[in-house]
């Protein structure tokens, strides 16, 4: 069953966006009367039937509401956004695809990107999330300044992964936790300063392995990490 996204419920009836609707009608070649599968930001899937198959409004009767299983646990990942900006539409792609709960573009001392469109960040993750049938939406934060960021409040296990020294491995930092955020830095890693604040402020230093990532690979590496303790 084809599967749609879908913010806008009421009174059991929905109305598609303008992209999924033509998605629908037009590629998928949707009539009246088809049953097509929704989910929606808010954690629920839906059966539902279209009454309207307008390419620019598709309209659908919900015919079933059900939760999305969530996961038994909760990864953050702060990471910096690349100075390529497809590199880092890459990262946010898989790791929904892997399973993430939240994301936030971390501004660092050594950063050569300082700015980035969410909204399309959001398409990036919607399509991951359609593909991969993986429907818990992440939450996705503005960009936040590395000093600001690492002294909010965070109830679980607190990992900063750079490449200054030999660490441990994160694999052996987050055995058992079910709460995890991890902070990955740019191109050119954080500075001695930011590993030292984070430190301070109750981060763990981590290693990825021996090998020097990239960016948006370290941030995936961090989601397939993970999701085995998950």
């Amino acid at each position: 069953m084809h599967l749609f996204h879908t913010e806008i419920t009421e009174d059991n009836v929905c109305v598609l966006n303008p992209e999924e609707s033509k998605h629908c009608v037009n590629v998928l070649r949707h009539v009246n009367g088809d049953t097509v599968s929704l989910f929606s930001r808010s954690g629920m899937m839906y059966t539902a039937k279209i009454t309207d198959a307008n390419p620019k409004k598709c309209a659908l009767d919900i015919v079933e509401v059900k939760p999305i299983p969530k996961r038994s646990g909760f990864l953050h990942i702060a990471i910096a956004p690349t100075k390529n900006a497809d590199r880092f539409e890459w990262f946010v792609e898989k790791a929904v695809e892997i399973g993430i709960e939240e994301i936030t573009p971390l501004l660092c001392e050594h950063s050569e990107r300082r700015v980035y469109k969410t909204d399309r960040i959001e398409k990036v993750a919607i399509s991951a999330m359609k593909q991969s049938r993986n429907l818990n939406f992440p939450e996705i934060n503005q960009a936040t300044e590395f000093k600001n960021f690492i002294n909010q409040g965070f109830k679980g296990k607190k990992c900063i992964a750079h490449c200054e020294e030999k660490t441990m491995a994160l694999t052996d930092a987050i055995t058992s936790e079910k709460s995890i955020l991890i902070l990955i830095g740019p191109e050119g890693d954080f500075s001695k300063s930011e590993i030292d604040m984070a430190i301070s402020a109750g981060f763990v230093p981590v290693s990825l392995g021996n090998s020097r990532l990239r960016t948006e690979t370290a941030g995936v590496v961090s989601c397939v990490f993970v999701a085995g303790n998950f």
